[in-house]
């Protein structure tokens, strides 16, 4: 029988194993890489797959790069489930991928009246970057980006701070000419909430039900990308007959042309041929046109000639809806409370929030676990603390006096008419639940009251709540309204 190993047998294999971990994990990314190139077809794996970079492997996490931000983001929108999957298999210890920005695209050669800056724009790989499309050619999906079949009209959650964009969009996508007044369509809001998604409803849209129409696709960076290919080609003819000859240009997060001269001057005269020529522009940025700083005022003039609709941040209730329809899509056993609780919890953007969940969903599959409110908190504990909103008691105190139409000043006074002690009270509560402040700092800040107040109120609205449901659910309302 052998022996264990000496302590410093341990020390040598551990050193060996780190040594070797580049290595391994490189060998295991050919791997992942190639059921990902099976899963979703050659066309992806070049344009998203191939850039990739597999740097090691830390605890249990894959550490993975790409050259841009914007493909990072498609990347976690798209294929992070099947990332975790598939490197799963290969190592079952492995239970997240970190995908980050490593600038590695060589640098190119432009003279003066090109673009200056162009550190970050993704590689075409050598087998796509042949002789730029001519226009009335074969076709436009070499050039237009992939479209997800899950970004339709059907799939997108609608509420208040988004049914104008949505509205908007969908006239557009199903009308058979020009809309007055609605060309260009700007669509503009922050970081995931939803822009790509109605861009490639339309386009999915208008594709399935007018296929005739010619439409292409694409980012702001793929645009600019191109229109430097052409120049490098002496080849900038083409280009121009090229965008100028669809029917429907889609052009995503226009705010990477901003600062980029040549460029914007391209897109303002394809703008004028196309509007001039009563062919529809859809565009989505992340600021109003009037905010795009580093844009021409031309172009921002232009932008806002027709229909600009805003997105804004997501409400509780949006929030809770868009969980709701994605496990439904999913099929996955999530409770009722946990959704409750991200959609609480997780407020910044839309693509967070399903991230959120994505990571949830699969940590439990691939762990056999339940999926519960402690193994949510558990495994969402980074991102958790990351969203953590500060509330002070002043915040608290002012949103319970508006909610219940009373003055701020009442929250110091004593006063103990049960209109003014009641919200009082549940501020109070609040104060207790969501700061970290002790009972005597909460007191301080209701007037100078004695700590033995705060607990009296924090246990009188407890039991209220056990008692009394509309009671309960207006205090979960102000909790949800601090929160979010």
């Amino acid at each position: 029988m052998e022996s264990n190993p000496s302590s410093l047998e341990k020390i040598v294999n551990m050193a060996q194993a780190r040594s070797e971990e580049t290595p391994s994990a490189s060998a295991a990314w050919q791997r992942v890489a190639a059921k990902l190139r099976f899963t979703h077809g050659e066309a992806t794996y070049n344009s998203w797959i191939k850039p990739m970079r597999a740097e090691g492997i830390e605890g249990t996490e894959v550490q993975i790069s790409v050259p841009t931000r914007f493909m990072r983001d498609w990347v976690l929108s798209h294929y992070a489930a099947d990332l975790l999957r598939f490197w799963h298999e290969e190592n079952s210890t492995i239970l997240s991928v970190n995908v980050r920005v490593k600038g590695n695209v060589p640098p190119h050669q432009i003279t003066e009246g090109h673009e200056q800056a162009i550190t970050g724009i993704s590689n075409v790989p050598a087998t796509q970057a042949e002789e730029f499309p001519r226009a009335g050619g074969a076709s436009l999906h070499s050039l237009s980006a992939r479209l997800d079949p899950r970004f339709t009209f059907e799939s997108f959650v609608v509420g208040p701070t988004n049914q104008l964009a949505f509205e908007a969009a969908r006239s557009i996508a199903e009308a058979r000419s020009i809309i007055p007044g609605s060309n260009p369509l700007f669509l503009y809001g922050g970081v995931g909430l939803g822009k790509t998604h109605l861009m490639q409803a339309i386009a999915q849209h208008i594709k399935q039900h007018n296929p005739s129409r010619k439409v292409i696709y694409l980012s702001a960076e793929e645009f600019m990308y191109q229109f430097i290919q052409a120049i490098q080609r002496k080849d900038v003819v083409s280009f121009k007959e090229f965008f100028r000859s669809v029917d429907v240009l889609m052009v995503d997060d226009i705010q990477f042309i901003c600062g980029k001269n040549s460029t914007q001057e391209e897109f303002f005269h394809t703008f004028n041929e196309l509007v001039d020529s009563k062919k529809q522009l859809i565009l989505s940025g992340d600021r109003s046109p009037s905010d795009l700083d580093g844009m021409e005022d031309r172009i921002k003039s232009r932008l806002g000639w027709g229909l600009v609709a805003d997105i804004n941040s997501t409400t509780y209730e949006l929030r809770l809806g868009i969980l709701q329809s994605k496990v439904e899509r999913m099929a996955a056993p999530v409770p009722q409370d946990v959704l409750e609780f991200l959609a609480g919890k997780i407020t910044s953007n839309v693509r967070e929030l399903e991230g959120a969940l994505n990571k949830v969903v699969a940590h439990a599959s691939l762990m056999k676990q339940d999926i519960t409110l402690d193994t949510t908190r558990a495994i969402l504990r980074d991102l958790l603390r990351c969203n953590e909103k500060s509330i002070t008691i002043e915040d608290i105190k002012q949103t319970v006096a508006d909610h219940h139409a009373i003055r701020l000043s009442d929250m110091h006074s004593a006063r103990r008419a049960r209109n003014i002690a009641r919200p009082r009270q549940i501020a109070m509560y609040l104060s207790k639940k969501l700061t970290s402040c002790s009972l005597p700092e909460i007191g301080r800040k209701f007037g100078g009251k004695d700590h033995t107040t705060v607990i009296h109120a924090v246990r009188k609205v407890e039991e209220l709540c056990g008692q009394d449901k509309d009671f309960r659910e207006n205090v979960e309302l102000l909790l949800r309204s601090l929160q979010g």
